[in-house]
């Protein structure tokens, strides 16, 4: 078996790596406009799979296994510190029920999807998790979501790739679609029509590339940030992850020494003797009792989601390029099945409730790839009165994608 340039045991070479590529995968995707169309999440994936294959950096480590066992755990209540439930049902108004209508069309296509394709793709049922958590939360439910069913590196990496190749391009038909005559004659566009009535300046995306921004730049602006928040930050999160893994590991023991089995039983533990479910639970209920903590709180968001990337960074490692290369089509065609019916589930039950069509493609777009990307598309698009509410409903998503994700795992094995 052939040695890598840098050994597993090169510890703070390892994590120099791993960091410094996140680092430099967020600068290249906020300062070029091809870098923020493939994403930051995939150029931090391919860099560490280029260089694996190429055998320069291990496919195994305990540098990755720590990213895997802490630094995804930490990243969750980070990302939920803004999941106050009473501001969420206050403020996001009709964009919720639509949102929620669009999360059903992504369990839709789960189904659909696995129906049509499990029989041809090995372990499905933990891509059919990671996607629809994935497809109804963010980065961050796909990431929960192969750390409790043990997805292989490889499969990870490839679902990533096929994700995220299908939504650059399905991200700029989301964005077309509003200034579509086909959509307009068909659906109601008030933001679009109030635009375009004022007539006295570019729209969203031509302010960006006039101030030589990407989308995500324009997301990610500075933001202040104090020692203060990031000390509170990161103690909370601890503090959030080590209760909540402690009672979850304790009521599976305590279920599990009743000596019956029942459904009933094994509801409860897959409800609360679950670490992630247990994790995220846990979060929303002190984040929604304590608001005004919380809210004080700064730079959770930019935090949280710095750890993802090295999350990326860390799943690329073991990914080899031939079987990317081989089994990648396939689930290409699986992520696409489940975005086609998400967006036409959305649009075909949005015209029936008389949702905007505004309303209808940021709610899928929040599905398909989280608040990040539906702000960034309500920002180009000058639909600023529904830049904050998409944020919040984008935040539920993280809250209901490890549901959805786990509740799918089952549901699948279940049916087929």
């Amino acid at each position: 078996m052939e040695t890598s340039l840098i050994s597993p045991d090169n510890t703070w070479v390892l994590w120099m790596f791993v960091t410094g590529w996140a680092a430099i995968s967020i600068y290249l995707e906020q300062r070029y406009n091809w870098a923020s169309t493939i994403s930051g999440a995939v150029i931090a994936l391919l860099g560490a799979m280029i260089l694996t294959n190429l055998n320069i950096i291990p496919t195994d480590s305990e540098v990755y296994d720590v990213v895997w066992d802490y630094v995804v755990p930490l990243a969750i209540p980070l990302l939920l510190f803004q999941g106050n439930l009473r501001k969420i049902l206050k403020q996001s108004g009709r964009i919720l029920i639509i949102f929620l209508i669009s999360a059903l069309g992504t369990v839709i296509g789960s189904i659909v999807a696995f129906a049509a394709l499990g029989k041809v793709i090995k372990e499905l049922d933990k891509v059919t998790a990671m996607m629809s958590g994935s497809y109804t939360g963010g980065s961050v439910n796909l990431a929960a979501m192969a750390s409790k069913f043990e997805a292989s590196g490889e499969l990870i990496s490839t679902v990533t790739v096929a994700d995220n190749m299908l939504m650059a391009v399905f991200f700029i038909i989301l964005i077309g679609i509003p200034t579509s005559h086909f959509f307009r004659k068909r659906f109601a566009t008030p933001y679009m029509d109030e635009i375009e009535a004022e007539a006295a300046s570019s729209d969203g995306q031509d302010k960006l590339k006039e101030e030589g921004q990407t989308q995500a730049a324009s997301f990610w602006g500075k933001t202040e940030m104090s020692l203060k928040d990031i000390a509170t930050n990161v103690a909370v999160a601890f503090a959030i992850v080590t209760i909540s893994f402690s009672l979850a590991d304790f009521i599976d023991e305590a279920l599990g020494n009743l000596g019956s089995s029942s459904v009933f039983i094994d509801v409860l533990r897959a409800l609360f003797g679950d670490q992630y479910l247990m994790l995220t639970t846990l979060t929303i209920i002190i984040v929604t009792s304590f608001p005004k903590f919380f809210e004080k709180i700064n730079g959770s968001t930019e935090i949280g989601t710095f750890l993802i990337y090295l999350f990326f960074v860390v799943i690329g490692a073991p990914a080899s390029l031939i079987v990317i290369l081989k089994h990648g089509p396939m689930l290409f065609v699986f992520v696409l099945i489940i975005a086609v019916i998400n967006l036409l589930v959305t649009l075909l039950l949005g015209k029936a409730f008389k949702f905007t069509l505004e309303e209808m493609t940021l709610a899928s777009n929040a599905n398909l790839g989280g608040p990040t990307t539906a702000a960034a598309m309500a920002i180009a698009k000058g639909w600023n009165k529904l830049i904050v509410p998409i944020l919040l409903v984008g935040v539920l998503g993280y809250v209901l994608g490890n549901y959805i994700g786990t509740a799918m795992y089952y549901l699948v094995n279940w049916l087929f």
